[in-house]
């Protein structure tokens, strides 16, 4: 039987005081943990599937001196508090009801009842927490080997439990995934028009995870091919790909982490209604809908590079430079400098308080960014040449 590498997070301070409070028999590690550590990756988050029902789980860590937090109690989920972080714990599940948009659910008792309603063969591999043996009922661990992302039983049925799972396989696809697994294609092209009626917080959170993988190139433009991203985006056309595509070569040879509202701006045409029209049928945030923003506003003439930084900030500037096909690199290293003048020293030069001294300032700043941020004498020259003129 294959066995789960001691990976560090098995070691993690608190869990063997886990196990040993909910009891060995009651519990397995699952999901992303199990598979991220049988492909060498890293492993941020740990959860684990029980047995036991939510109130025997918080009466049991209680027992042990455990910090329970019920974040998901209508789901069955219990959030352990450890030292060496949280780990989730769910009691096994069966659907009662779906909709595709949410499930109702039902305790269960048998482990390969709660993996037959997981989504990926990869995602339904569990593992004793004491031998580390890895329970696999679905062909998890030869489709981790070939890297085939596969939809456990009938594709069309996983996707009509819950229309999100079309975008969460493309997501999987692109990290995970180099053999296509032909049913999973077929079914998400068919079933696309699903995800119009998802909420769209929901699409925006499962878009911009995929948009941020490290090169998720060859997985958008078959999403586009397919008819799936037009559902979600339909802004998007063949210039928006090659702009995406054009992005990712700047960011890799500059040596800049991805972004995903980067990537989203560059799939759209640069303008600035549409990125406030995205923005709001996506429910982004206010922060992320000033940043799509100022994304949209590149007129492919972005000028000093850190002139760019210091009127939009180091994030948007880049945004702007990549996007724009500028070259980055004298941002590298570079501290915003702030302006070292302010409106109460025009004021003791003699200047009545007003629009006045706002207008002088601004001229002088603008003067100091051209000249590329001299030092605070020159500063002061400035001045006295906007004062005496």
């Amino acid at each position: 039987m294959a066995r789960l590498p001691a990976a560090e997070w098995t070691q993690r301070e608190g869990l063997a005081q886990l196990v040993a409070a909910l009891g060995a028999e009651n519990i397995r590690w699952v999901g992303g943990a199990v598979r991220d550590t049988l492909l060498g990756e890293s492993v941020a988050d740990v959860d684990a599937a029980t047995t036991l029902l939510p109130e025997q789980v918080i009466e049991k860590l209680d027992a042990g001196t455990i910090k329970s937090v019920p974040t998901g109690i209508e789901h069955g989920t219990v959030t352990a508090v450890l030292p060496g972080g949280t780990v989730e714990i769910t009691t096994l599940r069966r659907d009662v009801a779906t909709d595709g948009r949410r499930a109702t659910i039902a305790y269960a008792s048998d482990w390969r009842e709660d993996a037959a309603r997981r989504d990926f063969t990869i995602n339904a591999l569990y593992a004793d927490p004491l031998t580390l043996e890895i329970s696999d009922y679905f062909g998890g661990l030869q489709d981790l080997e070939t890297r085939r992302v596969r939809f456990i039983g009938d594709a069309r049925q996983r996707i009509r439990e819950d229309h999100l799972r079309i975008l969460r396989y493309y997501r999987f696809q692109a990290r995970f995934g180099s053999l296509l697994d032909g049913e999973a294609e077929e079914a998400c092209a068919e079933l696309a028009p699903m995800l119009k009626g998802l909420s769209r917080e929901r699409v925006a959170m499962e878009l911009l995870n995929l948009l941020g993988l490290p090169d998720p190139r060859e997985t958008v433009e078959r999403m586009h091919r397919r008819g799936v991203l037009p559902v979600v985006l339909p802004e998007t056309g063949p210039a928006g790909l090659a702009a995406f595509e054009g992005l990712l070569d700047a960011e890799r040879q500059a040596e800049i982490a991805p972004a995903a509202l980067r990537r989203l701006a560059a799939l759209l045409p640069a303008e600035r209604r549409v990125a406030e029209q995205v923005a709001a049928r996506l429910r982004l945030s206010s922060a992320q809908k000033k940043r799509l923003t100022s994304a949209a506003m590149r007129d492919g003439a972005p000028g000093d590079p850190r002139a760019l930084a210091y009127r939009l900030g180091r994030e948007e500037a880049v945004d702007r430079l990549l996007l724009d096909g500028a070259d980055v690199a004298p941002l590298k290293g570079w501290e915003i400098p702030t302006f070292p003048l302010k409106g109460g020293e025009i004021v003791a030069r003699g200047v009545s308080a007003g629009p006045e001294v706002a207008r002088i300032l601004r001229g002088v700043e603008d003067r100091w960014i051209a000249e590329g941020f001299p030092d605070r004498q020159r500063v002061e020259a400035l001045l006295d040449s906007a004062l005496s003129g």
